[in-house]
């Protein structure tokens, strides 16, 4: 089984037979470290929106005691005005926010929000799990745009959509450095260590050793 496939078997592959690869525009964007400096201005750029806007809830008695601001995020996002459209499109995530709502679930989910954020630009700021810091960066980006709070989260999720497809350098100047190589080698197969087998010694050299 190789080492890039979890089971070939099941691989995309050409009409030749062969497992499809990466197209090399690809392989130089997202896995050579030659563009590292690219994704490192993206990945502190990012960030570094993750980490103030964290830091700004954290400091605020607003999310981090009584919940009230984001309770009123809440509130308006499931507000159904009498004429035009309503922030949320799609009504089970309506629902969603409502139960939310009713359960009183903005005292403790406001204080997820907070730290969530501020966690997530530490990490991209460091280099530390850049992909899986991205993804979760990129999940809030679409809950805030499913609230309907458009602003900046399309272009701050596809940043971080951009950082999860560059995981392997996105990190290459900063903590991942050392980290992944060591991490991915948990789910990378192990070479096959080579057996020396000696020779079988001629007959005469054996009787000489036995006299």
């Amino acid at each position: 089984m190789s080492a890039n496939v979890v089971d070939p078997d099941h691989a995309v592959k050409t009409e030749r037979g062969t497992v499809l690869q990466e197209p090399p525009l690809a392989q130089f964007l997202f896995s050579d470290t030659r563009l590292a400096p690219l994704w490192l201005v993206v990945r502190v750029l990012l960030g570094w929106e993750w980490l103030s806007a964290g830091l700004n809830k954290i400091g605020d008695p607003a999310w981090m005691q009584t919940g009230e601001a984001l309770k009123g995020f809440w509130t308006n996002a499931v507000a159904v005005p009498e004429s035009g459209r309503p922030p949320i499109t799609f009504e089970w995530y309506r629902g969603f926010i409502q139960g939310m709502l009713d359960a009183g679930s903005y005292v403790w989910f406001a204080k997820l929000v907070a730290i969530g954020e501020a966690a997530v630009g530490m990490m991209l700021i460091l280099g530390l799990f850049v992909g899986v810091a991205a993804f979760f960066g990129a999940f809030m980006n679409w809950n805030y745009i499913m609230a309907g709070s458009a602003s900046s989260n399309g272009l701050l999720g596809l940043a971080a959509i951009l950082l999860i497809l560059a995981w392997k350098t996105a990190g290459y100047y900063g903590l991942d450095r050392w980290i992944l190589p060591r991490v991915g080698m948990t789910w990378q197969e192990p070479k096959p260590v080579p057996v020396r087998i000696r020779a079988p010694q001629p007959i005469e050299q054996v009787n000489r050793i036995k006299r």
